[in-house]
C-alpha cells in the first residue's frame, strides 16, 4: 500500500473540499432555479416555465440589454443594478402577476395630462408587452419565456426611470438650453433613479410622484379643459401652458420661508413670507430681444430656437441679500461707458460733470475730463472708467441691495420713476430697478436703528455711500415665468419678452403629444 507524503495528504484534502463546495453550490443553484420556476409556473400556469433556468435566462437579458442599449437611456445605470443582483427580473417577479406594472402603464399612457407624449415612456410597447406574457398561449417556448421576460424587465425599468424623472425634474436641463440660467437646479442622479427598483406599491410609488403644486395643478386643469385665454387662441394659450408646466417641474423652487422673487415678464417684485405675499411693487427689468412680441410661440423663425440673449437682459438666477449701499457710487460699466457716456461727452463737454460723473486713467482721477477730445475716443482706444458719485441724479438712486452672482446685476433705486408708469418696463441695462426701494428695506431690515439709518441717508443728500449689512441673509430669486394661477383662481398670462417661452418650446417639440405640435 502506498503511504501519502503530507504534501499529497494536503492536495487530496484540498480536492475533497473544493469538491464538496461545488457539489454545495450546484445544489443551492438547483433549489435557487427550482424555486424561481415554481414560482414563474404557479403565477403563469405555462408547463413551459418548469423548465425556467436563472443562469440561462441571464445569458438571454445580457444579450438583450446590450441589443437595446442605445434605445435605453440610463443604460449603464440599469446594467449596473441588474449585474449586481444577479440579473434577477424584479419587476416580472414583483409588479407583474399583482398588476403594477399595469398601474404603472396606465399613468404613462395618461402623460398628455402633463403635456408629455406617452411614446416617451413606450406606453404602448410596454402593456403589448405584458398582454401576450400573460395570455393563456403568449409563451410557447423557454426561449420565448427568457426573451418577453427580459424586454418586459428592461421596458419596465427604463420608464418608469423616465417617468419618474420627466414628473420630478423636467424634460429639459434650463442650463443646457438658456444662456444666462444661474439658478441652482436640482438634476436626476444615479441615486434618485435607482429608488424605483426599491418600489412596494406601484400605485402609491406613481401617486407620491405626481406634482402637487397648487400652480402645477391649475395649470394642468386648463391644459386639460383646452381652455382658452383672452386675446389667445386655443393652440396658443395650450403652448404657454405647456412651458410654464415644464418650469414647474424644475426643482429650482424656494424652498425658504421668506424670500425677494422678480419675474421678469411680470416685470413685479414680491416678498413672500410663510407662502403669502407680503409685498409687492413694480420693477423695471433689462431690455429683451422680444419687446414688442414680434415672435410668438405660433409664428417665431428659426433665429429664435437658440437662445440668444440681448446684451442687457436680466439674468435667471437665485442668492442672498447680504447688504444695502445707500447712496451709492455707481461703477459704470465698460459697455456702458462706451455706448452712452463716451458719446454723451462727445455731445456735451459739460455732461459729466453735470451728472457727477468722475473720470479715472489707470486708476488715477483725470482732474478736468472736459479738456478731453471725446469725439476721439471709442471703445477700441479707450482706457477711461466713470465712476457716478452719489446724489439725485446717480443712476442708481439713492440704495441698491447687494448678493452674489456673477453677472454684477442687483436690485436697485433709480431717479428715472416715470418708466414705472409705462406698462413695458424692460428699459435698463441690466439690473432690477425697484418701484419702492425704501419699503422693500423695511421689510428686510424691519424697524430699528439700521432701518432709521437707512431712511434718514435716502431723505438727505448724503454723499457718503454708507454699507449696512442684514443681520440675516435673504433669498432672491430672479425668474422667468409667463403664466400662473394668481391668489383669485385667475390665470394670468404675460408676453414673452425675452423669448425663453419659444426656446423652451422648440425644446420641448419632441417630448409633446402629436396633437400638440401642429
Amino acid at each position: 500500500m502506498t503511504k501519502l507524503t503530507p504534501v499529497k495528504k494536503v492536495t487530496v484534502s484540498l480536492l475533497i473540499l473544493l469538491l464538496s463546495a461545488f457539489v454545495l453550490t450546484l445544489h443551492s443553484c438547483k433549489k435557487k432555479r427550482s424555486e424561481m420556476a415554481s414560482v414563474l409556473f404557479k403565477k403563469t400556469h405555462n408547463k413551459v416555465f418548469q423548465d425556467f433556468e436563472p443562469d440561462s435566462f441571464a445569458v438571454v437579458f445580457k444579450k438583450t440589454l446590450t441589443n437595446r442599449k442605445l434605445k435605453i437611456k440610463h443604460a449603464d445605470l440599469i446594467l449596473a443594478h441588474y449585474e449586481k443582483n444577479n440579473y434577477q427580473p424584479e419587476f416580472v417577479l414583483n409588479h407583474l402577476f399583482n398588476g403594477d406594472l399595469y398601474i404603472a402603464d396606465g399613468y404613462f399612457m395618461n402623460a398628455d395630462e402633463h403635456g408629455l407624449d406617452a411614446k416617451l415612456f413606450q406606453a404602448e410597447q410596454l402593456k403589448n408587452m405584458l398582454n401576450r406574457f400573460t395570455a393563456k398561449n403568449g409563451v410557447r417556448t423557454l426561449n420565448e419565456a427568457y426573451q418577453q421576460m427580459a424586454a418586459i424587465e428592461l421596458t419596465a425599468a427604463n420608464s418608469i426611470i423616465n417617468y419618474s424623472n420627466a414628473l420630478q425634474y423636467g424634460v429639459i436641463n434650463p442650463k443646457v438650453i438658456f444662456q444666462r440660467y444661474f439658478v441652482a437646479t436640482k438634476r436626476p442622479d444615479s441615486l434618485s433613479m435607482i429608488k424605483i427598483f426599491d418600489i412596494k406599491n406601484m400605485k402609491l410609488y406613481m401617486d407620491t410622484i405626481q406634482p402637487k403644486d397648487t400652480q402645477y395643478v391649475a395649470l394642468q386643469n386648463a391644459l386639460k379643459a383646452g381652455f382658452a385665454a383672452q386675446g389667445l387662441s386655443q393652440e396658443e394659450t395650450r403652448r404657454i401652458l405647456l412651458v410654464n408646466l415644464e418650469r414647474l417641474r424644475w426643482k429650482n423652487k424656494p424652498s425658504e420661508d421668506k424670500y425677494v422673487i422678480v419675474n421678469i415678464p411680470d416685470f413685479g417684485l414680491n416678498v413672500i413670507d410663510s407662502g403669502k405675499s407680503v409685498l409687492n411693487m413694480k420693477v423695471c427689468v433689462g431690455q429683451g430681444r422680444n419687446m414688442v412680441n414680434a415672435n410668438t410661440l405660433m409664428a417665431y423663425n428659426d433665429s429664435c430656437k437658440i437662445d440668444k440673449p440681448n446684451e442687457h437682459e436680466t439674468p435667471l438666477l437665485n442668492s442672498l441679500i447680504h447688504s444695502v449701499e445707500v447712496n451709492p457710487v455707481w461703477n459704470i460699466p465698460r459697455s456702458i461707458a462706451n455706448k452712452e457716456i463716451i458719446v454723451e461727452a462727445a455731445k456735451d463737454r459739460f455732461y459729466l460733470a453735470n451728472k457727477s460723473i468722475n473720470v479715472y486713467l489707470n486708476d488715477k482721477l483725470v482732474k478736468d475730463p472736459e479738456k478731453i477730445d471725446w469725439s476721439k475716443v471709442t471703445k477700441y482706444n479707450s482706457d477711461y472708467d466713470f465712476k457716478q458719485n452719489p446724489g439725485e441724479s446717480n443712476s442708481l438712486g439713492k440704495i441698491k441691495f447687494l448678493f452674489n452672482n456673477q453677472s454684477s446685476v442687483y436690485l436697485h433705486d433709480t431717479p428715472a420713476k416715470y418708466a414705472f408708469f409705462k406698462k413695458m418696463r424692460a428699459v435698463s441695462h441690466g439690473c432690477v430697478r425697484l418701484g419702492d426701494p425704501k419699503g422693500l428695506a423695511l421689510n428686510l431690515f424691519g424697524t430699528g436703528k439700521k432701518f432709521d439709518l437707512i431712511s434718514k441717508d435716502m431723505d438727505t443728500n448724503n454723499p457718503d455711500p454708507t454699507e449696512i449689512y442684514l443681520s440675516k441673509k435673504v433669498p432672491v430669486y430672479i425668474t422667468y415665468v409667463t403664466c400662473w394661477d394668481d391668489a383669485n383662481g385667475v390665470l394670468q398670462f404675460r408676453p414673452d419678452v425675452y423669448g425663453l417661452d419659444i426656446v423652451l418650446y422648440d425644446h420641448l417639440l419632441k417630448y409633446l403629444p402629436v396633437a400638440n405640435v401642429n
